[in-house]
Order: C-alpha cells, then sequence, then structure tokens
C-alpha cells in the first residue's frame, strides 16, 4: 500500500509538498524524504506528532530518545512502522522541524493507494519555497513580535504566527500555480 501525504506551512503562503511513500516504511524514510523535498538538513532533531481532527498533539514519534523516564513510551522513528499508527485518510499529523522555536509542517494523509508498492518515497508535489529550517531565536521573537504589532486582539487568537492552527482549506485549496517535483527541477 502506498501513502500520499500532503504537507503545508502556517508561516509561508502558497507552501505545498506531496510525499507517496509506501505504508510499510518508517517514519524515518518520511523524514528523510521532507527532508530531502524541502532542502532541509537530515541530521537536526525533529519529531512527528499523531494528532486528532482538532490538530492537537497525541502521539510523539521522535528521531533520537532524549532520556525521557523510564516509565514512558518512547516511540523512535527508525523503529516505527508507518501503516502501524496511520490508518485511515485524513490522518493529521504535526512534523517539529526546528525544537528551538516549535516551527513545524501541518501533514495530512490524503490517499491510500491499495495493491501497489513503492521501491522508494517520491516528492509528487513541489508549490512555493519552504521556510528556513532553523531560525534563529532573536528573529523568531522579532517576527512575532513584528506580527502582533501589526495585528488586532481579535486577529492574535486566529492569526498568530507559528500556532497550531491555521486554514484547514489549504490542504485543498486549488489555485495554486501547481507544479510538479520534475518540472521544478
Amino acid at each position: 500500500m502506498i501513502f500520499n501525504f500532503r504537507l503545508v506551512s502556517d508561516e509561508v503562503d502558497n507552501f505545498k509538498r506531496e510525499i507517496k511513500i509506501d505504508a510499510d516504511y518508517t517514519f524515518l524514510d518520511l523524514k528523510n524524504a521532507i527532508c530531502d523535498a524541502v532542502g532541509y538538513d537530515k541530521n537536526q532533531l525533529c519529531s512527528f506528532f499523531l494528532c486528532d481532527d482538532r490538530w492537537e498533539k497525541e502521539t510523539e514519534i521522535t528521531l533520537e530518545d532524549m532520556g525521557t523516564s523510564s516509565d514512558e513510551d518512547v516511540w523512535l522513528m527508525e523503529d516505527t512502522i508507518l501503516s502501524d499508527y496511520i490508518e485511515d485518510e485524513g490522518q493529521k499529523l504535526i512534523f517539529m522541524f526546528d525544537y528551538m522555536t516549535e516551527r513545524s509542517f501541518f501533514i495530512e494523509m490524503k490517499e491510500m493507494i491499495t495493491g501497489k508498492k513503492l521501491k522508494d518515497p517520491l516528492c509528487t508535489l513541489a508549490i512555493g519555497k519552504a521556510p528556513v529550517q532553523l531560525m534563529d531565536l532573536k528573529e523568531f521573537e522579532a517576527k512575532v513580535d513584528a506580527k502582533l504589532a501589526a495585528a488586532t486582539v481579535d486577529d492574535i487568537d486566529e492569526e498568530f504566527y507559528g500556532s497550531d492552527e491555521f486554514n484547514e482549506d489549504e490542504f485543498d485549496a486549488e489555485g495554486f500555480d501547481e507544479m510538479t517535483f520534475d518540472e521544478k527541477y
């Protein structure tokens, strides 16, 4: 079975990537495919979070064991098979790629393609430029301050930079200048 994941960002307009990957691959394989698709260093600390329908984080699947207490379960990317945790179309995940500022991609499993296998993960859609992978904390705080200064009180809850919310329609939005990965590179 093949999973088709769509990634969007809450900090860059018109950014979208789609990754197709075999369901029997690991979260580490998915992380590497994402890093390849956006040009990120694969050695940075990062985590996936399985989310509920409201994007609330539930289970963390991390790159490395961070030394949590022994009574907590730790799921490592290299040992965790996608199909063991991704069961339905519409499954939501967050991929936190910058731990210092908690910046992330929002991911939705858009399609399950049954009866097929995929040898290597593949970026099938690349729209827009990805946000920088690591942002200096002072630069991040300056952007947050600028956003707050420009926002009205009503905007802060809904439009806050780096929040866990974004326009859900970004996963289905039409009107992008769509270009496949092959056309772009």
